[in-house]
């Protein structure tokens, strides 16, 4: 794109390239790549699973990767929280979640995500018109992504059948440049029987729609046309449908182990992607996770996910994947996570370490 040279031209900014990307994506009727930054995943036991839990999934957390997993809570309340940062820490990852438990049949959640850099230098404005510098004039902005997801589970008639749904809202800001709105729906389901666990979710189910809306000042539409740049246009961006199916098994090593394996397939239905199982209208991501528990009270685990092809500077081709590793203690209501992962497949990747936590609110006579 022209936005890579920028940084050599004259008033040139952050917002261009940040604009120029938003542009780039929202001009297609259905990019492959729309609200990336809600498949990072949430929660540290499912990120050290390498993403594997969307048929065990059974907290707070499951209203982002299976909303009926959230019938799995069985205090009054509970919240969960996690932090996390990449790039060295320029992209911050937060979110919290709380489900409150209606009945025994029913309960609710509320999520909050964000995903953002902050502290972004503008620099249009560093050079007035008579070429002079003036760094008293630079200010800067944010770039952050939110989403809101408000969830509901129910218990069905048919024995360890429960399904669950969300309604999502997304906010998409660019300093004060840019901004969209968006809405989606999620549905999923899960099945025990015995020590068997089965799971559907449907993402964007009905696709999220993301409207921008563009609010230029005149100095920036300069930059933007004195760089060779287009002009960000009001638009609709599209977040197509996707599919994950999980199987879990749980295994009674003894009388304090017990071993929790599961595999997921993400399906897509937008054309080929670099997965391990590719075809030109679907595209199909496994992941497998392990969590090995002592006493309900330490937890091990690993996972496996991101399986690409990738092609070296000699043409072989060779299956990539990436290891996920996690820890986790239970502490009477309280839940410590930790997992090291990475959110891009690559050698360049740096990985990073992810806390979250999870906190039981009981019930008037519970302990």
């Amino acid at each position: 794109m022209k936005t890579l040279s920028l940084s050599m031209m004259r008033g040139s900014s952050a917002v261009v390239v940040i604009l120029g990307l938003a542009t780039s994506a929202s001009a297609q009727d259905a990019p492959k790549y729309s609200n990336e930054f809600l498949t990072i995943g949430v929660g540290a036991q499912a990120l050290g699973m390498g993403q594997a839990i969307t048929a065990n999934i059974q907290d707070v957390n499951a209203a982002y990767w299976n909303p009926a997993g959230l019938l799995g809570v069985k205090s009054d309340l509970q919240v969960g929280a996690m932090h996390s940062e990449f790039f060295a820490g320029i992209a911050k990852y937060d979110h919290i979640g709380l489900a409150k438990t209606i009945d025994s049949n029913s309960v609710i959640g509320i999520s909050f995500i964000r995903f953002g850099v902050d502290n972004i230098p503008n620099t249009i404005d560093l050079i007035d018109n008579a070429g002079n510098l003036n760094y008293d004039r630079i200010t800067s902005f944010s770039a952050a992504d939110h989403a809101f997801l408000i969830s509901y589970a129910r218990k069905l008639s048919v024995p360890g059948l429960q399904v669950g749904g969300n309604a999502k809202i997304i906010y998409r800001r660019v300093g004060e440049f840019g901004q969209a709105w968006g809405f989606g729906l999620d549905a999923g389901a899960q099945y025990q029987r015995k020590n068997w666990r089965f799971a559907a979710m449907a993402r964007d189910v009905t696709g999220t729609f993301n409207a921008w809306t563009y609010t230029l000042d005149q100095r920036t539409v300069e930059v933007f046309q004195q760089t060779g740049n287009e002009l960000p246009a009001n638009s609709v961006e599209v977040t197509l449908p996707r599919l994950v199916l999980g199987a879990a098994h749980s295994f009674t090593l003894g009388s304090k182990l017990n071993l929790l394996a599961e595999v997921d397939l993400e399906n897509t239905f937008d054309g080929k992607r670099n997965t391990v199982i590719a075809t030109d209208t679907w595209s199909a991501d496994p992941r497998v996770g392990i969590e090995l528990a002592y006493a309900q009270i330490v937890y091990l685990r690993g996972g496996i996910n991101m399986m690409q092809y990738i092609t070296d500077e000699n043409g072989a081709r060779q299956l990539t994947m990436q290891p996920n590793l996690g820890l986790g203690v239970r502490i009477k209501s309280f839940h410590l996570d930790y997992a090291l992962s990475r959110i891009a497949q690559g050698d360049d990747q740096l990985f990073s370490n992810i806390f979250s936590l999870r906190f039981d609110l009981f019930k008037k006579g519970q302990s």
